[in-house]
């Protein structure tokens, strides 16, 4: 490892402070709609940025999309993250012209009401809300219950039907309208973080990698995969299709650092505190290793979370492809996770792109890792 951590010292720029250019990247990676099957928007933006890096870029028959720096090189590293956001989609209309919905994802229907909505059609955005009963009209009606998704009702202000459906269509998918925003200091909040701070993630990475390709032994293969949110689908198109001999996924994990989560349960994980790593499962324990020594030597802070039989994210379905990919899960702590208002620390997520460029370069011509028995 020596001879390619001792070039890293480069891969330091920015760590005190995001760039603009990259932290500009985020805002619109983050505000353009990219609901589940849907995600043609995010990944151009994706695209657009991650290609000034690479050596070339494609896209397959689902939309997966992957940025290729040092290409030719061995082994394949592939680092992936989501591109989708949970969301809705318009599932009826009744006579009156409100819409019901289903759900595509996790979307927490009792967080739900009372939110503005976009509706994306073919003929452009349609606005609308989420329509919430005023207390006054349900009082003596007990106890307020959650509602299901299927009682989630959208005012798009039509006053029937057939105007309507000359609107928006069955099928049409739907976001929240809410929208990137620094709270404080370090801090900043948005819808979807899950899972836009792993696609800026890996192409930040191959933006550090650019000017030390030349020290790369690996070919790199950034990867923004679709339809997560709804079984782990395009992780595992892709998977498939590239055949990488390592693997690094980067996605949320829950910061357990507010009041009412339960730390015994679901572990000590604080915003600030550094991005963290999984044990356990599909984590590969020479790849975990491995960025454990990377951050020790880049003074980067890892935080650390156990897993039992599965992650729920695409490391999961990355782990077995083929004869099984040695793959590693690097998470950021994310408060809030699948509402409106997610929050993040900027800090945290810088280091990510750093570990990972630093496990790249520290990869050896032809090294692969396996478990010793």
């Amino acid at each position: 490892m020596s001879r390619a951590l001792g070039t890293i010292a480069v891969l330091r720029q920015g760590r005190r402070r995001m760039r603009s250019q990259s932290l500009a990247f985020l805002e619109t990676l983050v505000n353009t709609p990219s609901p589940v099957g849907h995600e043609t928007r995010g990944l151009r933006v994706w695209l657009d940025y991650a290609g000034q890096y690479a050596d070339e870029t494609f896209s397959d028959a689902y939309g997966n999309c992957v940025a290729v720096l040092n290409k030719g090189g061995g082994p394949r590293l592939m680092l992936a993250a989501h591109a989708d956001e949970i969301a809705m989609s318009v599932n009826f209309i009744t006579s009156e012209g409100f819409i019901h919905v289903r759900k595509t994802g996790g979307i927490d229907p009792a967080i739900t009401k009372a939110q503005r909505v976009t509706i994306h059609t073919r003929q452009g955005p349609v606005l609308g809300v989420v329509g919430n009963v005023a207390p006054h009209l349900t009082r003596g009606d007990g106890e307020a219950k959650a509602p299901k998704i299927h009682e989630l009702f959208i005012d798009i202000g039509s006053p029937s039907k057939e105007e309507a459906m000359k609107r928006v269509r069955i099928g049409d998918p739907i976001t929240l309208n809410d929208r990137f925003e620094r709270l404080h200091g370090d801090l900043a909040v948005a819808r979807a973080f899950d899972n836009r701070i792993g696609t800026f993630a890996v192409a930040e990475t191959l933006r550090l990698l650019k000017p030390v390709a030349k020290k790369l032994h690996v070919e790199v293969c950034a990867v923004a995969n679709v339809q997560e949110e709804v079984g782990l689908l395009g992780a595992r198109q892709i998977a498939y299709s590239l055949n990488p001999a390592t693997a690094l996924v980067v996605d949320v994990t829950h910061a357990t650092d507010y009041p009412t989560v339960d730390q015994r349960a679901h572990g000590d994980i604080k915003l600030g505190a550094g991005p963290a790593l999984t044990h356990g499962g599909c984590n590969h324990p020479a790849v975990v290793q491995r960025l454990e020594e990377v951050a020790a030597k880049k003074k980067i802070p890892l935080q650390h979370e156990a897993m039992s039989a599965t992650s729920g994210t695409d490391t999961d379905v990355i782990f077995w492809t083929r004869g099984g990919i040695p793959s590693g899960l690097i998470s950021l702590p994310n408060r809030y996770m699948h509402s409106p208002v997610e929050m993040v620390n900027l800090k945290d997520l810088e280091l990510i792109p750093e570990l990972m460029a630093g496990f790249a370069l520290s990869i050896g011509r032809g090294e692969t890792f396996k478990v010793k028995i």
